[in-house]
C-alpha cells in the first residue's frame, strides 16, 4: 500500500523530480499511517503482500518453464514416427484447503501442453495425459509444493488463499 501511494503520487503529478519524490514519500507515509490507524491495516499485512507477490511471480515463472518443457515433449511425440502414443488417465489427491488454490492447480495442469484436468472434486483430480510418460510424477508436482507454500504463508491471516 505504501508503494502504491507513492506510485499514485508520481502518476498524478505527471513527472518525477527530486522535490516531487521527496514530498511524495512524506505524503505516502502519512497516508499509510492513516490507513494503519483507522482501517485495520498494518506493516505485517504490507510485508505479507510483498511476499505473496514474490511467491506469485515465482509460481508464474515455474508455470512458464513447465509449459516450455511440455511443449518440447509434445513436439517430440508428434515428430517421432517410431513412438506410439499411449494416453492415460491418472487420479490423485492433494492437501490444498483453499478452493482458489485448487482451481489454480487445475488450471496450471490444463495450461501445460499434453495434460488436461478432466475433473476436480474436493481434493481429487482426474487428469488426462497425452502419453503415459507425462503421467509419471503427476502426484508429486512442483506446482502442488508451491501452492502449499502459499497456504502456509497465509495461515492464520485474513485471506485463506495466500494470494
Amino acid at each position: 500500500m505504501l508503494v502504491l501511494f507513492f506510485v499514485l503520487w508520481v502518476i498524478f503529478n505527471g513527472r518525477l523530480t527530486v522535490e516531487i519524490a521527496a514530498f511524495g514519500v512524506v505524503v505516502a507515509v502519512l497516508l499509510f499511517c492513516f490507513v494503519c490507524r483507522f482501517m485495520d491495516y498494518s506493516l505485517k499485512k504490507e510485508l505479507r503482500v510483498y511476499r505473496n507477490i514474490l511467491r506469485g511471480a515465482s509460481y508464474l515463472l515455474l508455470l512458464l518453464v513447465e509449459i516450455f518443457k511440455a511443449n518440447y515433449s509434445v513436439i517430440r511425440l508428434i515428430v517421432s514416427p517410431k513412438y506410439e502414443i499411449e494416453p492415460k488417465l491418472i487420479k490423485f489427491k492433494v492437501d490444498l484447503k483453499s478452493d482458489t488454490l485448487r482451481a489454480v492447480l487445475a488450471d496450471s495442469i490444463t495450461l501445460t501442453p499434453g495434460t488436461i484436468t478432466v475433473m476436480l472434486k474436493e481434493n481429487e483430480y482426474l487428469v488426462h495425459c497425452l502419453d503415459k510418460d507425462m503421467a509419471v510424477g503427476m502426484e508429486d508436482l512442483e506446482f502442488v509444493r508451491r501452492l502449499e507454500e502459499f497456504e502456509r504463508g497465509g495461515k492464520g491471516e485474513d485471506n485463506g488463499t495466500g494470494l
